[in-house]
């Protein structure tokens, strides 16, 4: 808890707001924002996966330029690395440690956490636990006959919500001064309607610790461990909790590298693992698939995709300063494919999955002097330049 406090402070020092925009409705339904999530096919489902360690096969054998990844290493030392893993086709190409660290060395994800608990969502719905149209006050009572009624399970999963966000409520009083978060967020006003603005909102998405513990009977680390953690073999990944034992669903989660390259693999994999189908792929495309509202086109359900359209909030969510500025016919990452979509945590966390290559990279580690010299278009776009 006092290495994420330590940098969730020093993000505080970095931003100083948050990025919001104020038209509605949901992605246009054209060729860049229809659902398509990661290719099937009949040899990818019984594919295959990770027992306790991985497969490997040569960079060159994998098409890629061992000299080039050899090169990536030294940039992404530099730039504050510990680790950095690249796989395709579900096999281990690459695997860097840096420093002191080691490939079974965990760190902080930070707003990684935020994709796997889209993932364990995903999973309480597939079980019929939940739905995404539910409105969230079925499973937060102190919503009910408040403004924030309305406000559904994929409001706070597309960061639409409208609930309260202000830069010191979110990253100072919540993020690190409240003992017991998720009450402190639930507490919050509601600032707008659902679906009228996009803000990446700490707080909205901790409110999901309430809806899972309704909903599936059990506090959400409970559930990740029996439904995510082990199914994948994350044995060295733990996740963290609130002092009044709250599972932090915004950041907390610690892994390796290589743990948070089976949650990748899973995604790519339209939700199965080897014969066990975790989540299912239905949820899959619609979490990593399409943009959740013409708000912002980078943006599933707490995953980042590569949609066009504006773009908002990637600087927030990785600490790399504030973004006062939306581009209104952009992508994430113009130098990688569209079906492109990430895991991104303050520091530069990064998990880059790109299904139309069989590649799952991963990038942990402190944070860089230059963030845009490892955001996720650059760090997507030096893998696939490494490829032969």
């Amino acid at each position: 808890m006092r290495n994420r406090r330590t940098a969730l402070a020093a993000a505080a020092l970095l931003l100083v707001c948050g990025c919001s925009s104020d038209a509605g409705g949901t992605a246009p339904d054209d060729p860049a924002t229809t659902p398509s999530g990661p290719p099937s096919s009949d040899a990818s489902q019984g594919a295959a996966v990770p027992g306790d360690d991985w497969a490997t096969t040569g960079a060159a054998e994998a098409g890629f330029d061992p000299a080039a990844l050899q090169r990536l290493d030294r940039t992404l030392a530099a730039a504050g690395s510990s680790c950095f893993v690249v796989t395709r086709d579900g096999e281990l190409v690459h695997d860097a440690s840096f420093g002191d660290t080691d490939r079974d060395t965990a760190g902080p994800a930070f707003s990684v956490t935020k994709s796997l608990t889209s993932v364990l969502v995903g999973i309480a719905a597939d079980e019929g636990l939940l739905d995404l149209d539910d409105r969230a006050s079925a499973y937060v009572s102190a919503w009910k006959g408040t403004p924030a009624r309305k406000v559904t399970v994929r409001d706070l999963l597309a960061n639409v919500s409208g609930r309260h966000w202000d830069f010191v409520t979110d990253y100072q009083q919540m993020a690190l001064a409240a003992r017991d978060k998720t009450a402190f967020a639930i507490g919050l006003a509601q600032d707008a309607p659902p679906g009228t603005v996009w803000r990446y909102n700490n707080a909205a998405i901790q409110t999901l610790d309430e809806v899972l513990t309704v909903a599936t009977g059990r506090t959400p680390v409970d559930y990740a461990r029996e439904k995510l953690l082990e199914p994948l073999g994350m044995s060295k990944t733990s996740w963290g909790e609130d002092a009044a034992g709250n599972t932090t669903m915004f950041s907390g989660v610690n892994a390796p590298c290589l743990d948070l390259a089976r949650v990748g693999l899973l995604m790519m994999r339209d939700g199965r693992w080897g014969d066990r189908q975790v989540v299912s792929p239905e949820y899959v495309a619609e979490a990593t698939g399409r943009s959740s509202s013409r708000l912002n086109a980078a943006y599933g359900l707490l995953w980042w995709v590569n949609r066009k359209g504006p773009v908002l909030g990637t600087r927030t969510a990785t600490g790399g300063g504030t973004e006062g500025q939306v581009r209104a016919d952009g992508r994430l990452a113009p130098r990688a494919p569209k079906d492109a979509f990430w895991a991104l945590g303050l520091g530069s966390q990064i998990v880059a999955v790109v299904p139309s290559e069989g590649i799952v990279a991963v990038r942990m580690g402190g944070a860089p002097q230059d963030p845009a010299a490892v955001s996720a278009d650059a760090f997507t776009a030096a893998v696939l330049d490494a490829m032969r």
